[in-house]
């Protein structure tokens, strides 16, 4: 049997989705995006917002573990800690890190908008309205 050109089926050609594009782990944030995403949240008064980008880039934890996270863990009594301690929901060994001045400054703020009713904080940190 011979082949011939009638007899060769069209093979359609298929384009990757990904063809062209860089795949894999996103480079990591330069100092100069970070401060630029703080002070578009300082500008539009996002205070939650804030308070919780500048604890994901101070503890370097993952996102899920970022936003699990209540407001007692990091502000006991009202008031912002210089340290806290986590346990992730990866390892679940417990973490520790520091929180610099522009954090516990930014948590405080946020704090700061239920006036003597820190006590009756949600657990979580509750949305902006």
């Amino acid at each position: 049997m011979t082949v011939t050109s009638s007899t060769i089926l069209a093979v359609s050609k298929h384009v990757p989705w990904n063809k062209g594009k860089i795949v894999g782990a996103k480079p990591p944030l330069r100092p100069k995006h970070v401060w630029s995403v703080r002070t578009k949240l300082q500008v539009e008064g996002r205070m939650r917002d804030l308070a919780l980008f500048n604890v994901a880039i101070d503890s370097k934890l993952h996102g899920c573990d970022v936003v699990a996270l209540k407001v007692d863990d990091l502000a006991p009594g009202g008031y912002s800690a210089d340290r806290a301690t986590v346990r992730p929901k990866k390892t679940g060994r417990p973490v520790k890190f520091e929180l610099t001045e522009s954090t516990r400054q930014a948590i405080d703020d946020y704090l700061r908008g239920y006036g003597q009713e820190v006590r009756r904080i949600p657990v979580q940190w509750p949305a902006a309205e």
